[in-house]
């Protein structure tokens, strides 16, 4: 644990980060395992929207969104 205080500030700062990003993230990660499960354009429209999130907060970067939803795109248009 750090003595000075502006370190202990930052340990606090840097959990409360760390549980912002796993929750978006397990958010992102689910829209897209229900998309891939049932593949339809509804569920494309959330998982899309959660990925868009996730970037716009900073906690995927702005090309691994765009690969996702790539993909996510391919995998739709093969099944219709």
């Amino acid at each position: 644990m750090p003595n000075i205080k502006s370190a202990i500030k930052r340990v606090t700062v840097t959990e409360h980060k760390t549980l912002r990003n796993k929750m978006v993230k397990s958010a992102t990660k689910t829209a897209m395992k229900k998309f891939n499960t049932t593949v339809s354009v509804e569920t494309m429209t959330k998982a899309v929207a959660a990925v868009d999130k996730a970037a716009a907060k900073g906690v995927i970067s702005k090309n691994a969104a765009n690969r996702q939803k790539a993909r996510m795109a391919r995998v739709l248009n093969k099944a219709e």
